[in-house]
């Protein structure tokens, strides 16, 4: 080997985790190297340096080489306009449909309205039905849906693949309320597994994740309906190996890359265990990935397309058999042609041009994912176990203490939402307040079909990850004339541009304008530019030293040209300085660790909006 080649090799040699740590520690100086660890929710800490394995193992959820389903969400009310949608979908790279009827608690206010054979014949007209598999997610009224689609196949003289997203469990704890007991809800669902080959019940995450659950919360919710449904197929005379591959599994990816590969592998782990515990031979789960509601924003909606491409990637590397992802202008309305087809695309340009098909769990071996698949599964088991010891699922959803636990959680990820310690992207963080919304379709709601109330229990409200920030600049844009703020640039630019930038981003989260430019040679010509602002309100940014400078001259002067409010972005360096702030006319200080939304309510407030 050649000398040039030796030092090639010898600088590529194993290094040990104590070697990565003293070489973070010197790069990091005075900061601490503890400070890059974080937690997750669920209180697994997440370290800055992992070991990876020499000898990873696959879980097998998804064989190498076979392409997940990519499946097309269609909710839209009128059959045959829906089958415009379909075939346009099917031919633009679509391999499977996602049906959402109206009666489904997953509908979002719109949904097919499917009632008799010919709803269903101008549904599906056009579609080879023993090509692509079907999802029917229609609540109530799911297998009667699946009983029509069967019976035009088999007028046809075909076979269809379909799979029942029956989810008693998930649609009262939606909706808070059934048109049946629970018990016979679930017994009635169970009972189509004599009619239908396929996925009879569904344990759905959906309504976990999308009132806010952990991720250990969102398995533990799924393990807890599945092993219910388990139950009740085995009531109805399945045995428990057939039972076992009746249940389908529906998991929420988010815009967390690696914590959904790891929720999504743990599930694997976890529906194994119940197996083994039942005595079967355990059989890896059927995993539809749907990329999560809760993360879709109104606001700057172009960004919905990162978290969804993110979401899927996960999704497929983490084994799922089928993904259906949202349209990126579902928090809107009812999306469009072209949105339908960003989101299909997304899939198919993953599968055809990414190939991340080819590997099985390529994940496995990363000291990151695999240590947190443990620990998610871990925690999900003992969570599980939890509801199994109040006497199931159906207990905890009777008595709140499932509801209370989710809540919680929900409260704690809003409250840093609100810090922005957890960031939105182009919501909390670089918003635009220029936008324009895209186009949705402009489409009556369907009414869906009432059924009396048997029983009740506290729904889990779905909570979005920008609702409070969105709400705001709904706020402000129903003011008439947009709220203003002036950036009181103190300084050189070198001086102010770290604070007036995070200044701006501050305030216009809040859809508050921010009137920038490029500092001020005096006093004078900065309270001029103020009074042609039009702006009513003020922030003063610059460093800390031009702060101890010019701070208290600026504030006075701001504020005898009638600043109010009157703010100052960064952090007062001891109690002296904020007392002379104050005591010049700062009303506030905005920096790092505020309420966010609190503070920019209460501008708002003082702005008239």
């Amino acid at each position: 080997m050649s000398s040039e080649a030796t030092r090639f090799t010898e600088s590529f040699a194993p290094r040990s985790r104590e070697d990565w740590v003293d070489t973070a520690t010197k790069a990091l100086k005075t900061v601490p190297f503890d400070r890059l660890k974080s937690s997750t929710l669920d209180g697994i800490v997440i370290e800055p340096i992992y070991t990876g394995s020499d000898a990873p193992v696959a879980l097998g959820t998804r064989p190498a080489g076979r392409p997940w389903a990519v499946m097309t969400r269609i909710d839209i009310p009128g059959n045959k306009t829906a089958n415009v949608q379909i075939l346009e979908d099917l031919e633009g790279g679509a391999s499977g449909l996602d049906l959402v009827g109206a009666e489904s608690p997953n509908a979002g206010g719109y949904g097919l309205t499917i009632s008799c054979e010919g709803c269903v014949t101008n549904l599906l007209a056009g579609v080879h039905l023993d090509l692509i598999p079907i999802r029917v997610d229609g609540g109530r009224r799911t297998a009667e849906i699946a009983g029509l689609i069967a019976g035009l196949a088999a007028k046809q003289g075909k076979g269809v693949d379909l799979a029942l997203i029956q989810d008693p469990i998930g649609e009262i704890a939606a909706t808070g309320k059934l048109a049946a007991k629970l018990e016979d809800a679930i017994a009635a669902a169970a009972a189509t597994a004599t009619t239908f080959p396929g996925t009879v019940l569904e344990a759905d995450g959906r309504v976990w994740h999308a009132a806010g659950a952990s991720e250990a919360q969102e398995l533990a919710g799924i393990l807890a309906a599945a092993t219910t449904y388990l139950r009740a197929l085995e009531a109805a005379g399945l045995d428990l190996a057939e039972a076992a591959s009746r249940i389908g599994f529906t998991a929420v990816a988010d815009q967390n890359q690696f914590r959904t590969i790891a929720k999504l592998r743990a599930l694997t782990l976890l529906w194994a265990r119940v197996q083994e515990a039942c005595g079967l031979a355990a059989q890896a789960p059927r995993i539809h990935a749907e990329t999560a509601r809760r993360m879709m924003a109104k606001r700057d909606p172009n960004t919905n397309m990162l978290r969804t491409t993110v979401a899927t990637f996960a999704a497929g590397v983490a084994g799922s058999a089928s993904v259906t992802v949202l349209p990126y202008t579902a928090a809107l309305g009812l999306p469009d042609a072209f949105a339908r087809r960003v989101a299909r695309n997304t899939q198919s340009i993953l599968i055809e041009e990414s190939n991340l098909h080819r590997v099985a769990d390529p994940a496995a071996g990363s000291g990151l994912v695999d240590t947190e698949t443990r620990q998610l599964a871990e925690i999900a088991w003992g969570l599980f176990q939890k509801i199994e010891a109040q006497g199931g699922m159906i207990a905890a959803l009777r008595s709140g203490s499932f509801h209370a636990e989710v809540t919680a959680v929900a409260k704690k990820r809003l409250e840093a939402i609100s810090k922005r310690r957890e960031p939105v992207t182009g919501v909390s963080e670089f918003p635009n307040v220029g936008e324009s919304a895209p186009a949705v379709m402009t489409i009556d709601r369907p009414k869906a079909r009432t059924a009396e109330t048997v029983e009740h229990v506290t729904a889990f409200a779905p909570h979005a990850l920008g609702e409070a920030y969105e709400g705001l600049r709904d706020r402000a844009d129903a003011a008439g004339i947009r709220p203003k703020i002036f950036l009181a640039n103190l300084g050189r630019i070198a001086a102010f541009t770290a604070r007036a930038t995070w200044a701006k981003n501050f305030f216009e989260a809040g859809g508050i304008a921010a009137i920038g430019n490029d500092g001020f040679a005096s006093l004078t010509d900065m309270v001029a530019a103020f009074n042609a602002s039009g702006a009513k309100a003020a922030v003063i940014c610059s460093s800390d030293a031009v702060y101890a400078e010019q701070a208290v001259d600026a504030a006075v002067a701001l504020k005898d040209a009638g600043a109010g409010p009157l703010y100052l972005a960064g952090k007062p360096v001891d109690a002296d300085s904020k007392a002379a702030y104050t005591a010049a006319g700062v009303e506030a200080f905005v920096h790092v660790g505020v309420d966010v939304v609190a503070t920019l309510s209460e501008a708002l407030d003082k702005l008239g909006a």
